[in-house]
């Protein structure tokens, strides 16, 4: 039997999926899971032992485009390799991400209720009350004795080591990685100056501290290596997905904001301190039991803003009154 496993559209997400996708071979190992998921993912989810194999999803994330859709599900359908799909799971809750199953005519299409797909799925959740988005999504595989599993990504040495080798890095060193960028928005991202001190601090003793993140990131990344004052090397905007994942799975420790790459290094279980600002580690928490949650628990938050709605003094408090003295004393190096 197939199953197609409608994937979420952020590297934070994608991770949480993986439980249930544990879930369904636990249940049945001989299923196999195909992932519809956007092409930029397909080296995380080669991470998942689980997957069996991708379908690229083109459309951009928030894009409708009707006739796609129903000719990418009119082809699954055709298709012999993926023509005996029995069951499909559709994670996010938009209508049209339950389109392609619904037209490749899937014959068990599940999900929660979500806006108007009352007619796409035909096993529909209630909205889930669990508080965690991890148990959420492995809860649409039925119930079992044991607790939600964390999600685990694979990386071997070789890959360790070709990553570094690419980019021109040490191999032997063992480096504090910081990941300053947050796809969200500001609200999460702790301050640069405190990454920056952050480095400093660290660096002093000739410990090494690389600065990981997107193209999106390059500018926050420029700005903590200059604020360091050599103390740091940015390497954002410079690695693929695949070699972030690599240097992670490699590093010493990691600093964080609540990012896709906070759920990389907790499920590569790489020792991490995650900084919690707009968001709740209620919801989305690193799933490692090497993780240490940052969190002032303000009354004003989480606000689940993007940017600040308040007005100076208080902006950004939540992040920027966690000082860097107290995130290194979270990571006991």
């Amino acid at each position: 039997m197939k199953t197609l496993v409608v994937a979420p559209s952020w590297i934070g997400d994608t991770i949480l999926m993986q439980p249930l996708l544990m879930r369904l071979k636990q249940r049945d190992p001989a299923t196999e899971i195909h992932v519809l998921a956007p092409a930029w993912s397909a080296p995380l989810l080669s991470r998942m032992p689980e997957v069996d194999a991708v379908i690229e999803n083109p459309f951009p994330h928030g894009a409708f485009d009707w006739t796609g859709r129903k000719a990418l599900g009119r082809r699954l359908r055709k298709n012999e390799a993926s023509a005996d799909f029995r069951q499909a799971y559709v994670l996010p809750n938009s209508w049209k991400s339950a389109l392609v199953p619904f037209f490749a005519k899937i014959p068990e299409r599940i999900g929660y209720t979500g806006e108007g797909r009352f007619f796409l799925l035909n096993r529909r959740h209630p909205k889930s009350s669990l508080p965690r988005l991890v148990d959420r999504y492995a809860a649409l595989a039925g119930e079992f004795p044991d607790p939600t599993p964390e999600p685990r990504l694979t990386s071997t040495p070789e890959q360790q080591r070709a990553a570094r080798e690419a980019l021109g890095l040490p191999l032997e060193a063992a480096p504090v990685i910081f990941c300053p960028g947050a796809e969200y928005g500001p609200a999460k991202r702790w301050p640069a100056r405190h990454f920056a001190a952050l480095a400093r601090k660290i660096g002093a003793d000739g410990t090494a501290v690389w600065l990981i993140g997107s193209a999106k990131d390059a500018p926050v990344g420029a700005e903590i290596a200059r604020l360091a004052e050599g103390a740091a090397l940015d390497l954002c905007g410079r690695t693929t997905l695949e070699q972030a994942l690599d240097l992670i799975a490699s590093a010493r420790a990691v600093v964080t904001n609540d990012s896709g790459l906070m759920h990389v290094a907790a499920a590569l279980d790489t020792p991490l301190v995650a900084l919690y600002g707009s968001s709740s580690p209620a919801y989305t928490p690193p799933l490692s039991a090497r993780a240490k949650i940052l969190s002032l628990g303000l009354p004003c938050s989480p606000c689940f803003k993007r940017e600040c709605p308040l007005a100076p003094p208080d902006t950004l408090r939540c992040l920027a009154d966690i000082t860097p003295e107290r995130v290194l004393a979270a990571l006991n190096l």
